[in-house]
This record gives C-alpha cells, sequence and structure tokens, in this order.
C-alpha cells in the first residue's frame, strides 16, 4: 500500500514548513502540525485500512525527519524512555508522529520549557505532565503553572496512589500554587489520605495546617538552641519537631497510619518519615523489623548512639529527653523491612491490610504520639 498522490504532497507541504510538532489523531485521520502560527491539519484519504496506512505515514514522516524510512526504530523504544536521548535529537522526536518518540522526549532530562510546550501539544497525557514537572526548567517556566493545573483538574480521575502523591508532590513546587489552591488540596487531602502524602513529600516543613508549638521548659530550650548553634544534628531535630510546623508534620502521618488505604500509601510514608528523622541516622537507612528498632532505640536511650548524630551531647544536656530521641531515632529507621514480615506475598489492603499490619503500626503511632505529647 503507498500514499496517494495527494497526501504525500500535503504532507511534504507540511513538512517543509518546518512544523515544530506532530501529531496524529488516528479516529479522524488527521495530520496536525504545530506552527508558530497556530496549527495545520492535513485530511488524510486512505486507500485500504487505515492502520497500514497511517504506517505509511509515519514512515514518510520518519524519512524526512531522521532518514530512516522504516519509522520511529524500536530499538530506540528501549532506551529513550530511560532519558538517554542526546538533547540535540529532541525536537526530532516531536515530528515523528509517535506515541512513543513523544514519551522519548519528555522523559529526557535535557528538555527544555519551549520543548515542553511542544510535547504538550502532541500528548498531553497525566504521566507526560508528571515527566515533564519533574525538570526544573519545565517546572519553573513558562509550562509549569499549565502542566500543574492539568494534574489537579486530572487528580479526581486517578484512581492509584502512586501517582496521586507525585502529582501532589509536584504542583506544589514553589511558585506553581498559590495559597489559596494549597488550602483546597489540604481540604481535598481528607477524604483522599494520598494526597497527605504528597504534601509530606514535598513541603514537610510547610504544611497549610494548624498546630501549636510543643512547649518545652526553658533550661531545655535554651541547651538544645546552643547545640543547635553547634550544627548538633539531634538538637536541630528535637526543635524541629518541637515547632508548629514539625507539631502539623507528626499530626499529619499520625493521620495517615492510622488508615492507610493500601500498601503502598503505608511504605512511602514510612519512607518519608525516615528521610525527615534522618538526621538521627548518619549510618544511613536499615532494612530492621520493628523489634529491631525497637531495641536500637533503647540502646541510643542508653546513649549507645553514632557520635555524628549529635545524640550523646543532647542526653548529656537534657537527659530528661531521653524518651523523645529514642523515638526519633527509630522513626529515622523506618522503611519497608517493617512490614515485610507482615505483607510479604500479600495484596490485601484497606482494613485487611491494616489488620495485618497492626502489631508494626501501633509502635510507630506510639512513637508519633510521645512526640506530641508536653
Amino acid at each position: 500500500m503507498e500514499l496517494t498522490n495527494e497526501d504525500t504532497l500535503r504532507l511534504n507541504v507540511l513538512l517543509a514548513n518546518k512544523p515544530q510538532a506532530i501529531r496524529i489523531d488516528e479516529s479522524s485521520m488527521t495530520v496536525l502540525g504545530l506552527t508558530p502560527q497556530g496549527e495545520v491539519r492535513v485530511s488524510l484519504n486512505p486507500i485500504g485500512r487505515n492502520e497500514p496506512y497511517l504506517r505509511k505515514v509515519r514512515e514518510l514522516l520518519s524519512g524526512h525527519v531522521l532518514g530512516s524510512p522504516g519509522g520511529y526504530p524500536v530499538y530506540l523504544k528501549r532506551w529513550t524512555r530511560m532519558g538517554q536521548m542526546r538533547d540535540e535529537s529532541l525536537e526530532q522526536l516531536l515530528l515523528l508522529g509517535e506515541p512513543e518518540a513523544v514519551v522519548a522526549a519528555v522523559c529526557a532530562p535535557g528538555i527544555s520549557d519551549e520543548l515542553a510546550r511542544r510535547a504538550w501539544w502532541a500528548m498531553e497525557d497525566a504521566e507526560n505532565g508528571r515527566r515533564l514537572l519533574s525538570s526544573p526548567a519545565v517546572a519553573q517556566g513558562s509550562m509549569g503553572r499549565v502542566l500543574a493545573a492539568y494534574l489537579i483538574d486530572y487528580l479526581p480521575f486517578e484512581t492509584e496512589p502512586e501517582p496521586m502523591i507525585e502529582s501532589i508532590r509536584l504542583v506544589l513546587q514553589p511558585g506553581l500554587l498559590d495559597a489559596a489552591g494549597r488550602a483546597d488540596l489540604w481540604k481535598k487531602a481528607r477524604r483522599k489520605l494520598a494526597y497527605y502524602v504528597g504534601f509530606l513529600a514535598a513541603i514537610p516543613d510547610e504544611l497549610p495546617a494548624e498546630a501549636s508549638p510543643l512547649v518545652l521548659p526553658p533550661p531545655q530550650r535554651e541547651a538544645l538552641e546552643a547545640l543547635a548553634a553547634d550544627a548538633n544534628p539531634c538538637a536541630r531535630q528535637l526543635l524541629r519537631i518541637c515547632s508548629a510546623a514539625g507539631q502539623a508534620y507528626l499530626d499529619t502521618v499520625q493521620r495517615v497510619l492510622e488508615k492507610p488505604p493500601t500498601q503502598d500509601v503505608v511504605t512511602i510514608t514510612l519512607d518519608l518519615v525516615a528521610e525527615y528523622f534522618s538526621p538521627l541516622r548518619p549510618e544511613g537507612q536499615p532494612d530492621q523489623i520493628i523489634d529491631t528498632l525497637m531495641v536500637d532505640a533503647a540502646n541510643c536511650r542508653a546513649g549507645k548512639a553514632p557520635t555524628e548524630s549529635g545524640i550523646g551531647a543532647c542526653l548529656a544536656r537534657c537527659p530528661e529527653l531521653a524518651p523523645r530521641v529514642g523515638a526519633m531515632r527509630l522513626l529515622s529507621g523506618l522503611s519497608y523491612g517493617v512490614v515485610r514480615p507482615v505483607l510479604r506475598d500479600s495484596t490485601a489492603i484497606g482494613t485487611l491490610m491494616r489488620r495485618k499490619l497492626e502489631p508494626v503500626l501501633a509502635p510507630v503511632r506510639d512513637q508519633l504520639a510521645l512526640l506530641r505529647s508536653e
């Protein structure tokens, strides 16, 4: 099967005018080109079945753009999604009328704000929007707010927690959402706990929640502030959690872990909490069960902790803070290892999952509650 002379001519004219991007609407058999003046449409007049005819159209485009008449090379699909396409080739990918080629461009770490605009025109898709917003150049450019607005509008149609969490994390980047927009998303999180996890990932110290600071006796606060001034990690973390922002963080984590909907929400939250308290674990995150972490926390309260964490100096000045320090040490070690013994080979979600997780999540919630109590 060959293209009709009319279609061949019109497609070559389109390419001669140097479009910025090309997409193919298979349902209407139309080739659309993006130019500085707007969209150009080429209505196809296929002979025979549409699928082989569209293949010929893509071969023509590929032959003109890449010099490869066989269409978008199959081998490229394996590695362009991994962001390994050269930056100078990205413009060419957007001229092939291939969804895979657009995804390859979107995944490229060197994509610019202008190329993001073209790629978005070529293929509006929530996953592409998340990939594009992961690029600082795009998030800080003119496309940042456009993509953020799309992802927010699309949130009600997401069915899995991971894309919800990632979308929230990305739209909360600086400059993309005003205070009213943040407050609206926060309000919706009451019904979608995964949204809270996105907030924890994006702005752990700026959550739009009302919370009161934890009041420490003056001698304790003065001692901690003196140690923090000397860059003591433990003292800084104690002051961080005692602030209003820190108490809001702990309250939000507790809300998520009281009634998590899925395993993904649990494991992502545990990783985020461990990252938040990571200054207490300079040796790196372990992969331990909850019992081992509790023993480690007890040893920490007894003064057996890495020197780099500053725990020893804190306990020497404020021994009465040992329970809080132990709680922070335990939370710094959270990971999938905590839930692995009860979730191994399990696909449980909802009530059944929470029942299985209760023996390991209850001690975690206890530590959170200890850090929130006067």
